[in-house]
């Protein structure tokens, strides 16, 4: 990793923004200069989206919580590889939609398989990437599946989950933001605007030497 490149994450449950605030996240960085990708996960590579359509659009298939814990982190592999480790040696901001805080959340409280099992097979996959911030985009389960319901996308496979597994994953969420490092809680409620300020001010305040304005705009996504 060259000095200036960070590995930055947007989580959260289905419907709290997180795409609306990447898109919003890298017109920043451009705007002041900085060399950034874009990308999502599970996804990124051939691979991670090939197994993307699996995990989330393969209803069709009876998919147990072990199964899609290991497809998920098989995409993770490859995306760690092929596309985060690449972009910071080349002094890339990564700005990532999910990473392995979402497999905690997903898998660990939603589908309710073993935390340390689940970590422990993660940090396989990730060979020992950290992000250096997560930003949890935090609302109340309903209102995310409200603002999920707004949208026009079908509703893929996860997002199909019931009230319950939707509960159990914010919880999730809410724990390991008191307990994980480098992970902090954004309030997701207001406009679009308004939640992009305060990330911005997240990243100015943690990182105030590398936000503030950098070499020419590079601007790339992949996903």
């Amino acid at each position: 990793m060259r000095d200036g490149s960070r590995f930055v994450v947007l989580e959260g449950g289905d419907g709290v923004g997180k795409s609306t605030q990447i898109a919003l996240l890298s017109g920043w960085l451009g705007a002041v200069g900085l060399p950034h990708l874009t990308t999502r996960e599970p996804g990124g590579t051939p691979v991670g989206e090939a197994i993307r359509e699996i995990v989330l659009g393969r209803s069709d298939l009876d998919i147990g919580p072990e199964t899609e814990l290991f497809l998920i982190l098989a995409a993770r592999a490859a995306f760690v590889r092929d596309v985060v480790r690449p972009a910071l040696a080349e002094g890339k901001t990564v700005v990532a939609d999910r990473f392995s805080l979402s497999t905690l959340a997903y898998q660990g409280y939603g589908r309710e398989l073993d935390l340390d099992h689940v970590r422990e097979a993660d940090d396989l996959a990730r060979g020992g990437l950290r992000p250096d911030l997560c930003l949890v985009l935090d609302l109340p389960a309903e209102e995310s599946r409200e603002r999920q319901r707004r949208g026009v996308d079908e509703a893929d496979r996860i997002e199909r989950e019931g009230r319950d597994f939707r509960e159990r994953v914010r919880r999730g969420y809410l724990e390991l933001a008191d307990t994980e490092p480098d992970v902090e809680l954004v309030n997701a409620r207001g406009t679009p605007e308004e939640v992009h300020e305060r990330i911005r001010d997240r990243l100015l305040a943690r990182f105030p030497g590398v936000f503030r304005g950098g070499g020419a705009t590079d601007a790339q996504q992949v996903g």
